[in-house]
């Protein structure tokens, strides 16, 4: 027996030692005839690969020249020679086919070549394309953490899970016991693997045809972040390889640590960490023995189902009893103690805002590096500020919503100095299940007379002053075959008015013709300078834009007044602050773009009329909503034809306040809504109020470029103006408006 293994291991041996030969020797002498064979048979083979029929097969005896010297039985071998039937025409400067070797010699030399080189070939490559185990202690995929101004969580970004690891250390006995009793009680005293279990899972899958777990805790580590989740043969036999290798290279306690760590708690919880936090809003370090019950048994979130929840609690405290790890009496207390959740809407804070900060996000870096780069952003938004407008938000629509109809309201607070976001509420209730996640600040609505500042600045920079009359009587305009006859919003016509009083009281007409004197494109020209990043001159746009007839961002619309905050230069909207990589790499480059949109002295003039009580008396009395009392704030409302939006929008040199209210699907409001009296007004007042509590008031500083002018023989009568703009007297201003103009 011995003597014919060696027989045919000898012929093996020789015969793949003669193909090698014979291969590497074709390639020096007759390459070139092996080449033209190959390339005809290439080209021909789509062709005649039907016709080709083999006739029979001889063996002959090569003339191998070359060869003469070699003391080999290569020089002495038969090769086979295939022979085609007609039909199949090869040139005969083509070499035929050979194949090395006597047929006894050929399979020797293929099975000794399956078993010694291609079998541990393929075994060394699937070895080598296994997952290294030193990937568990690389981080996975990390969560996109977005944060406020002084760094508190709002929101972690992620696809399925929310990774927060921790030391094994910190994580409390109660926790890695209950781990321990319901997954892998003999944990420390396994090599990776335990044979026996496996069988019997094998046995309760293929002959009971029920599901048993066998997996070991360091197998479930590897197939949860090194394999994939399929059930396959290929799979099974990786995860025992993997689990083998990864006990050689890491200390128990330190498979335990990741295990921890890479496992799903139930729902988007991933790891014990972010399991205690999203379900107790405790640290790991903090949690009980009955919730360490609970968490160890999760396999669904909770939330799901409490009763399925607490029947897994109560097999994993009987088991830790079982297992000596607790007494009876603890498991009973642990079992009836009543669980107290965390309401799950705290796991998003300033939710329209982080939504708003994902999307731009995702336009800098995409959805890949978003989900899943570990990014920490610091964003402009300041918690307590979001957490004060939102609940005013919320309370003003639920008291004043029934009797004005109004069933959702938003708004916007700014740092007018940076444009940077302070509050950020996109309606009155995210979390409501009637259009809670409409985002109003970024949809289009029509700003009815909240957009007269883009107008009037338009005016001032054209020759016009604070001063000058315009005449508030009916006017009709025809174009396109219809007329447009504007009116005020109390019906009336106020005769001669001055460009304070009618901006001031919001007056429509003298708005109307001062928009046809000046040019519809050059207004919507500037209001895109400003802000209104939507707005580009077409055929949609008439006279009534100045009205408010043309739909702009809200968002937009507060940073308009934000450049007339700024003293005329434009700033874009900003919302994040830094951009941390998972390395701890500052990778965020902020648009700091910014020009001088609006002359300084004319955004100053704006500003004034707008903080002007005095002037807007006529319209909204001295004691309305738009006073801060102890505050120089400029303001203006507005509302569109049959009340479908209402707004109020002010501004400090710090601060920028807008407020929307109305209805998501554009019904009216109540037709007794008053603008600047109601709706809007309130809200705004009582925000800005919070906003400014506490600071000194800060007037709007005085240009150089303008100057105040004070006509004593016009009964003292003053204005402020452009220099080289002052008329020569003052007594076009009525005697009824004689506030001091400081």
């Amino acid at each position: 027996m011995a003597k014919k293994f060696l027989s045919f291991l000898y012929k093996s041996v020789l015969t793949l030692a003669n193909m090698l030969v014979y291969l590497g020797l074709a390639i020096i002498f007759p390459f070139e005839k092996i080449l033209a064979l190959a390339v005809f048979l290439s080209k021909r083979f789509v062709q005649q690969i039907s016709a080709v029929k083999i006739k029979r097969i001889v063996f002959v005896k090569p003339k191998l020249r070359a060869l003469s010297w070699l003391k080999s039985p290569i020089t002495s071998i038969k090769l086979p020679k295939v022979k085609l039937k007609k039909g199949i025409k090869l040139a005969k400067k083509f070499v035929r086919p050979y194949i090395i070797g006597k047929p006894a010699y050929f399979v020797y030399g293929t099975f000794f070549s399956l078993l010694f080189v291609v079998a541990p070939y393929n075994v060394y490559t699937w070895y080598r394309q296994l997952p290294q185990p030193i990937l568990l202690a690389q981080t996975q995929n990390k969560s996109t953490r977005i944060l406020d101004r002084n760094g508190r969580m709002l929101f972690e970004i992620y696809v399925d899970r929310q990774y927060n690891p921790v030391a094994l250390t910190s994580v409390p006995k109660y926790m890695v016991d209950a781990t321990l009793a319901v997954e892998d009680s003999s944990f420390y005293g396994h090599i990776g693997i335990r044979p026996f279990s496996m069988l019997r899972a094998a046995k309760a899958t293929l002959v009971d045809d029920t599901l048993q777990g066998g997996s070991t805790i360091t197998q479930q580590l590897v197939k949860n972040v090194l394999l994939s989740p399929e059930r396959t043969f290929g799979r099974k036999l990786k995860e025992i390889v993997l689990a083998l290798m990864v006990e050689r290279t890491y200390t128990k306690d330190k498979i335990l640590e990741l295990y921890l760590n890479n496992i799903a708690y139930g729902g988007t919880a991933w790891g014990v960490q972010s399991a205690a936090q999203k379900y107790f809003g405790k640290d790991i370090s903090q949690i009980d023995l009955a919730e360490a019950g609970l968490l160890a048994g999760s396999v669904y979130s909770p939330f799901m189902d409490k009763e399925v929840a607490k029947q897994r609690q109560k097999i994993v405290l009987d088991r830790m009893t079982e297992l000596g790890f607790i007494t009876k009496e603890q498991s009973d207390e642990a079992f009836a103690r009543e669980l107290v959740f965390v309401l799950q809407t705290e796991y998003i804070r300033a939710p329209h805002f982080v939504n708003y900060v994902q999307n731009e996000l995702i336009d800098l870096y995409g959805k890949r590096m978003v989900y899943f780069g570990g990014l920490t952003i610091k964003t402009t938004l300041d918690l307590d500020i979001q957490e004060k407008v939102q609940t005013i938000v919320t309370d003003e629509v639920e008291k004043s919503g029934p009797a004005l109809n109004i069933s959702n309201g938003a708004t916007a607070v700014l740092d007018a100095k940076s444009g940077g976001i302070l509050a950020y509420v996109g309606s009155k209730d995210y979390f409501s299940q009637k259009d809670g996640n409409f985002d109003v600040l970024t949809a289009s609505r029509q700003p009815g007379s909240s957009i007269k500042p883009v107008t009037y600045a338009l005016a001032l920079a054209s020759g016009r002053t604070p001063a000058t009359v315009i005449e508030d009587s009916p006017v009709s305009y025809s174009a396109y075959g219809q007329t447009y006859s504007p009116v005020n919003y109390d019906g009336k016509f106020h005769g001669k008015v001055t460009l304070r009083q009618a901006l001031a009281n919001s007056y429509n007409v003298p708005a109307v013709k001062l928009l046809r004197s000046l040019g519809v494109e050059k207004m919507v020209e500037l209001g895109a300078k400003m802000g209104l990043t939507t707005w580009q001159f077409d055929n949609t746009f008439g006279l009534s834009v100045t009205l408010g007839g043309k739909e702009v961002r809200p968002l937009d619309l507060v940073n308009v007044y934000a450049t007339l905050a700024r003293g005329g230069e434009y700033a874009p909207v900003a919302g994040i602050l830094s951009v941390t990589d998972a390395n701890g790499f500052e990778i965020y480059e902020a648009d700091g773009k910014r020009a001088q949109v609006v002359d300084g002295g004319v955004a100053y003039l704006i500003s004034h009329i707008l903080s002007d009580n005095n002037a807007r008396a006529a319209a909204f009395g001295y004691n309305s909503e738009l006073v801060v009392p102890g505050y120089t704030v400029a303001v203006k409302t507005g509302t569109t034809d049959a009340k479908r939006d209402n707004w109020t929008l002010g501004y400090t040199p710090s601060y920028v306040v807008g407020v929307w209210v109305g209805n998501n699907d554009n019904t009216p409001m109540n037709p007794s809504l008053a603008s600047g009296l109601s709706g809007a007004a309130p809200i705004w007042n009582k925000i800005m109020r919070s906003v400014l509590d506490g600071k000194q008031n800060e007037p709007f500083v005085i240009p150089s470029t303008v100057f105040v002018k004070v006509d004593k023989e016009c009964q003292n009568a003053s204005e402020v103006f452009l220099n080289g703009t002052a008329p020569k007297n003052l007594c076009a201003i009525k005697k009824d408006d004689k506030s001091e103009r400081r």
